[in-house]
């Protein structure tokens, strides 16, 4: 396969294609028949180090589609496992995805290149190893919105379609490769798969590398294992309170989509709610029901079992101690989730104080939501920027629930303004017992900051699943890109108020609305 011309410049600076022959197995992407350019991210490109516009110019699309091979690439299959809704598969792996390289970006993080949809590997398991182009623009729109609301989570670098059809159940379609970008793509799924094979020393140089690549301070505790467990278990804790805040469903929490850096990684069958309902469920394959949005906590948990059954032996010499402290470390999963669950929920009430009951407060409005069928983004908004006509208006819905929210907004500025009286406190006052009224300015301030702090953390709009639909329908029956590139520059600005009584802010119509998403495998 030939090399990129020189004006492709890419850094890489590979480490994980370094480690042992058994983590993962080298080869190239199968070319191509006429790759053609959907989008690159000048942004993202920019933090990697690398000019978009080479990305543009003829050798970056064979780049980009793996028909030539940058002269500093190693791509790679990755070997992992993973337990798939519950069942154990002992052999999984990169099965449409090659790792091409890895480059330090601007901030000096080691990022992840994969081409997803790149030809079969050893681990295609009889899959074509392609991707068709729904999948791409489902995961280009959604990662990349994810990325601006804050949530941790892999990043879409590019999309090129390929020239060549893929066979799906609805037959033959179009062809399309999407370049992820992530801080790396060690899962819970590669611990499993050299404990399965009994393999301590590949285990020990993985818990080296993702210390060394991901949490470096636990290279400096007394057990570097154990800190490892529990920074893996803090981040995952904390990842999954943000897509709860957000009314996100990833759909496939199986452990090889489960990410030791604490990124969401791998969006299949994913979605955003509309209509809050705890039980909501979008994935064709989830037939159970276990990655439901209720279930994604105690999901993320059992996952992380399995993590922790893979470094006991290193853990603690003894065994049942080793057990202890992995179990130790498990219980603390409940303490993080709802610590950062409650920073998370708290902030979308306008809460920067904590009162006991405030977790009742968040409760209780989703219950609410669920019972009059309302939607998750919407109703959190209209709690930000509050019209005559939304629920929380008297005569609402939501009504007296919004006289306990303003109850508690009110008691915020009283908290503030006392913990200000304490520090001002003559010893006169204190003996005098005296509390002084509240102070109607703090009280406008309070309420001010309370719907600042809204603003930034309830969004106008998400990547609703009809639009997402919409986008992907017009560019396979149309080849017309232009609703995709509408969509994903609105859904990179999230909280933009322009966006409030925009297209892309209304909930589905009946006819509209998207009950089922689909792998694309």
């Amino acid at each position: 396969m030939p090399s990129t011309p020189d004006s492709v410049n890419i850094p890489f600076d590979n480490s994980y294609s370094a480690l042992a022959p058994e983590f993962h197995q080298h080869l190239n992407p199968t070319p191509v028949s006429h790759p053609e350019l959907i989008i690159v991210n000048d942004e993202l490109a920019a933090q990697l180090g690398i000019e978009a516009s080479e990305l543009r110019s003829e050798a970056g699309i064979s780049l980009l589609a793996g028909n030539s091979v940058h002269p500093d690439s190693t791509p790679i299959a990755m070997a992992y496992a993973g337990h798939q809704f519950g069942n154990w598969v002992p052999q999984l792996g990169d099965g449409r995805a090659l790792l091409l390289g890895e480059v330090i970006d601007t901030q000096g993080v080691r990022r992840d290149i994969q081409l997803k949809g790149a030809g079969r590997t050893p681990y295609s398991r009889g899959g074509d190893g392609r991707n068709w182009i729904g999948p791409v623009l489902r995961e280009y729109v959604v990662s990349e919105a994810m990325a601006a609301l804050g949530v941790p989570t892999t990043r879409a670098l590019a999309a090129v379609t390929t020239g060549d059809h893929v066979m799906r159940e609805q037959g033959a379609l179009p062809g399309a490769i999407l370049t992820r970008v992530a801080r790396s793509h060690i899962r819970v799924g590669t611990f499993q798969y050299f404990a399965a094979r009994q393999n301590q020393t590949a285990i020990e140089q993985l818990i080296q590398h993702v210390i060394a690549r991901h949490y470096p301070e636990a290279a400096q505790a007394e057990n570097p294992t154990l800190a490892l467990l529990d920074a893996v278990i803090e981040a995952q804790a904390s990842l999954v309170s943000h897509w709860q805040s957000i009314g996100f469903i990833h759909g496939v929490m199986n452990t090889d989509n489960s990410s030791i850096s604490g990124d969401t990684i791998d969006y299949g069958p994913c979605a955003f709610m509309d209509t809050y309902s705890a039980d909501k469920v979008f994935s064709s394959i989830d037939r159970g029901a276990r990655y439901a949005y209720q279930n994604q906590p105690r999901i993320t948990q059992w996952n992380l079992v399995n993590f922790a059954q893979c470094l006991l032996s290193l853990l603690h010499e003894d065994q049942e101690e080793a057990v202890k402290l992995a179990q130790a470390s498990i219980n603390r999963f409940d303490e993080y989730f709802v610590a950062y669950y409650l920073q998370r929920m708290r902030a979308k009430l306008g809460l920067t104080t904590e009162q006991d009951d405030d977790l009742a407060l968040i409760s209780s409005l989703l219950t609410l939501m669920e019972n009059n069928a309302l939607d998750f983004t919407v109703t959190f908004r209209q709690l930000t920027h509050r019209s005559a006509s939304d629920p929380f208006a008297p005569g609402g819905k939501l009504y007296d629930w919004h006289l306990r929210w303003q109850q508690r907004i009110d008691l915020q500025a009283e908290i503030i303004q006392d913990a200000q009286d304490t520090a001002q406190d003559t010893d006169e006052d204190q003996l005098n017992g005296k509390k002084p009224a509240i102070d109607p300015a703090l009280l406008t301030a309070a309420h001010e900051a309370a719907i600042k702090l809204m603003e930034q953390s309830n969004p106008a709009i998400i990547p609703r699943n009809h639009q997402v639909e919409a986008v992907i329908a017009a560019a396979l029956d149309n080849n017309d890109f232009a609703p995709f590139h509408t969509l994903l520059e609105a859904v990179t600005q999230p909280f933009d108020s322009a966006h409030e009584n925009g297209i892309f802010a209304a909930p589905p119509a009946p006819e509209e609305t998207v009950t089922q998403t689909f792998c694309g495998t």
